[in-house]
């Protein structure tokens, strides 16, 4: 008999930004004028509704995150009103997790406490380096004075959870920037820290026109230098960049990363939904309008989903992999199981050449990568592709 779906949450995308970074691949685009405020969170609120009519078994949702972009831009009254209608709509679950996605700056920090006051209780601040020379390089318009500030003031706001987004291997960047950078960070004391390296994506100003980046040992030494220092401060890492003080992961990325469902609303926002069924789950992948005007025009209400796919068998086995393969802790054959439909012997065999090879950690009957294998991981997850 078919079991229950996985846990379901939702993702809200807000595309705006004052400025577009140089480093950025989001669906982000520079605010030219006024912010259309309560027009978008419209047509949110009736994204969400034909969302949740199109489940099969709708469940309180496990967690919330706002993000974009930049959600900040937001006034504490839109968030307001977008949280109350999800709970009216689909409810969330006890103890649920809502996070906003914040940029420094004193607009943004003055909103705080009405976010608070709307239901948001996590905060995610885009710091990205607390260095003058670097935060201009990569284009932001704040200072590292304004990254304490914003801490401080989401402090005072009544937020004890708080995300610090840090990057490394930035332009110039030595290794001793780099560790003053990530101890000022640490100093600041947040509950998570978010720690990835500075990549040139497609269609990114630095993808064009590529700064001058730390070479691959360099940043290399970066990253084993960043993990002692956040290990030696209390941050346990969970997932290849995100590390976290007892109680405070990130309950909305680990159900991505366990893969679990969740809706996505707003332009280009992407959903996955489970439905439960003999043989392989049913999985439905979709993305709605990517453009904001698009999104936002009246003659799209009722169909701002642009695009969907139904998931085959070899689809989850390597979406799961791509996911799970990214925890510390990888995953339990029961978590492939639960979550696709699938009995565990379809891997196997993959799991166990993957642990001759020295990729997989040889740990009772847990998937995760060893070291070797977080060194190569995409080298990992390929081998979870199909022929």
């Amino acid at each position: 008999m078919p079991g229950q779906p996985p846990p379901l949450a939702l993702y809200v995308h807000v595309p705006w930004c004052l400025r577009k970074c140089p480093y950025c691949d989001f669906n982000s685009h520079a605010l030219r004028g006024d912010l259309p405020e309560a027009e978008y969170v419209d047509v949110l609120l009736a994204d969400l509704e034909q969302d949740v009519a199109a489940l099969a078994a709708p469940a309180p949702l496990i967690s919330v995150f706002i993000g974009g972009g930049t959600p900040s831009l937001l006034s504490g009254a839109a968030v307001a009103r977008l949280l109350a209608v999800v709970r009216a709509t689909i409810g969330l679950a006890a103890g649920a997790e809502v996070t906003l996605e914040a940029n420094p700056g004193a607009a943004e920090s003055a909103r705080f406490a009405a976010y608070r006051e709307a239901g948001v209780n996590r905060l995610s601040i885009g710091a990205q380096s607390l260095s003058p020379s670097h935060l201009e390089r990569l284009g932001r318009i704040h200072g590292p004075g304004e990254v304490s500030a914003a801490v401080a003031a989401a402090r005072s706001a009544g937020f004890d959870n708080l995300n610090l987004d840090l990057m490394y291997a930035l332009p110039g960047q030595s290794l001793d920037q780099a560790r003053r950078d990530l101890e000022a960070a640490i100093a600041l004391d947040p509950g998570h820290l978010s720690y990835y390296q500075l990549t040139l994506e497609p269609n990114t100003a630095f993808h064009a026109d590529p700064p001058p980046l730390p070479d691959d040992d360099l940043g290399a030494e970066m990253h084993e230098q960043g993990l002692a220092l956040l290990a030696a401060a209390g941050y346990a890492q969970y997932e290849v960049s995100a590390h976290a003080r007892p109680g405070r992961r990130c309950r909305h990325n680990l159900n991505y990363w366990e893969f679990g469902d969740y809706l996505g609303i707003g332009a280009g926002a992407h959903g996955k939904v489970t439905t439960p069924s003999a043989g392989p789950w049913r999985v439905r992948r979709t993305a709605k309008l990517r453009h904001p005007a698009a999104y936002m025009d009246p003659a799209n209400r009722g169909r701002l989903v642009s695009s969907e796919r139904t998931l085959g068998a070899d689809d989850l086995v390597l979406e799961l992999a791509m996911n799970a393969l990214r925890l510390c802790d990888g995953f339990y054959p029961g978590l492939f199981e639960a979550h696709t439909g699938l009995g565990v012997t379809r891997i196997l065999p993959i799991v166990d050449q993957a642990r001759a090879d020295g990729l997989l950690a040889a740990e009772g009957d847990r998937i995760r990568a060893s070291v070797r294998g977080r060194w190569y991981l995409n080298d990992l997850i390929a081998r979870f592709a199909p022929e």
